[in-house]
């Protein structure tokens, strides 16, 4: 009965092996190409959000969650200026139960034809490019709060998005944000237009 456990335990095993080969196989598939830097006009436009993360599987201290959104905001786009402050935090060095941030930024948005533009391009960005599996899984909650509440303040194209969440449980690869996202082309910002 034992032996018939183990083989059990290791046929589950190698099954979720291979859905994590096959899923990390799917989000490595060709994205479409961004363009060149140059090929589109754009503006910035002020956005404000406050976003407060709610999630049963990682708990984020209010520095933590500040210092993560700043880090995501600018991946994907935002002026270096942001301000991102922390909102309704109770506790100094500890983990919130609901910790939350308020953001002040100014995003890129194609531009018309009479406005005064600022050189961009897209780019492909994948907001958990610098996270293993395991932490990639743990942030699914937050991936799925960015997708549906921030994303939508940026101008995006080719979303490929996925967050399979349980509360309390990370799931090996069902947690993915990946996007082409309007950038400014930093040599041609003038100085003025990028404060």
């Amino acid at each position: 009965m034992n032996s018939e456990k183990v083989t059990a335990a290791r046929r589950n095993a190698s099954f979720t092996a291979a859905l994590l080969v096959v899923s990390l196989c799917a989000g490595a598939a060709s994205a479409p190409a961004a363009e060149t830097a140059g090929d589109a006009a754009a503006v910035w436009v002020p956005k404000e959000i406050n976003f407060v993360y709610v999630g049963f599987t990682t708990r984020y201290t209010c520095d933590g969650l500040q210092t993560r959104m700043r880090r995501i905001l600018l991946q994907l786009g935002a002026r270096d200026d942001l301000k991102v402050t922390p909102l309704g935090c109770m506790r100094v060095n500890a983990p919130e139960t609901t910790p939350g941030v308020r953001i002040v930024m100014h995003v890129l948005q194609p531009a018309s034809a009479t406005a005064q533009t600022v050189a961009a391009h897209w780019k492909v960005v994948d907001v958990l490019a610098d996270r293993n599996v395991v932490d990639a899984a743990l942030d699914c909650e937050l991936i799925s709060q960015l997708n549906r509440d921030v994303l939508p303040l940026f101008a995006a194209r080719h979303v490929d998005y996925s967050a399979a969440c349980a509360a309390n449980k990370a799931l090996i690869g069902g947690t993915r944000l990946k996007a082409d996202v309007l950038v400014s082309d930093q040599d041609a910002v003038p100085k003025s237009a990028s404060r």
